[in-house]
């Protein structure tokens, strides 16, 4: 595949104004960084605070590169998700929080797989960033659901990058709290080829 990657990434926000301006300021440098015909989709869950009014600011400074979508009340990351893959343009998608926990750069140098691949799946290598508790309660949720749905994954509540036909080609597209795992399952036992890939989780910086 020779031409540019069209991505898209959807940015769930629930009352991030201090961190959503930097989050969509380091997703267009990556954009720009990795060649990638880029867009993103903020999905501002019912925020109270003036996370939306910040992203409609750089609406206006990025004409055609971020779209955005308003919840009158919030509705869940499930919903947030859903609707931004609706809404998408590129043919590939990921999700990255508004809280800026994720460096872009560690997502997007792995997009370059999707020449191989449907589903790309990042997993954390810098656990100690991260709580203990979060971490012991993490990989017993990975242990069962391998072991209930014979996989062998690392992670399968992350942000994987996925061609958006694949997300499309799925019946029933749950919104509920294991979400993530319920659709990186399913496509996975549907025989999409996929890639687990190492990539570093940075602490959130406020908020």
């Amino acid at each position: 595949m020779n031409e540019r990657f069209s991505f898209s990434v959807i940015m769930p926000a629930l009352n991030e104004e201090e961190n959503i301006e930097e989050a969509i300021r380091e997703v267009i440098s990556g954009f720009d960084e990795f060649n990638l015909k880029g867009e993103i989709i903020v999905v501002d869950d019912g925020s109270s605070d003036s996370t939306l009014e910040i992203v409609k600011r750089k609406v206006e400074e990025h004409p055609g590169k971020i779209k955005v979508i308003h919840h009158q009340e919030p509705l869940g990351v499930g919903r947030c998700f859903w609707d931004g893959v609706r809404e998408a343009g590129g043919s590939f998608v990921c999700m990255l929080p508004g809280d800026n926990e994720n460096d872009p750069r560690e997502i997007f140098r792995y997009v370059k797989l999707f020449n191989d691949v449907d589903i790309i799946i990042p997993f954390v290598v810098n656990k100690e960033v991260r709580p203990k508790l979060r971490n012991f309660i993490s990989s017993l949720y990975t242990w069962i659901i391998n072991l209930s749905f014979f996989t062998s994954l690392n992670y399968t509540n992350g942000t994987v990058l996925y061609r958006k036909s694949v997300l499309e080609a799925l019946d029933n597209k749950a919104e509920g709290f294991f979400f993530q795992t319920d659709i990186l399952i399913r496509l996975v036992k549907k025989g999409y080829l996929f890639a687990e890939v190492p990539y570093r989780l940075r602490q959130r910086k406020k908020g």
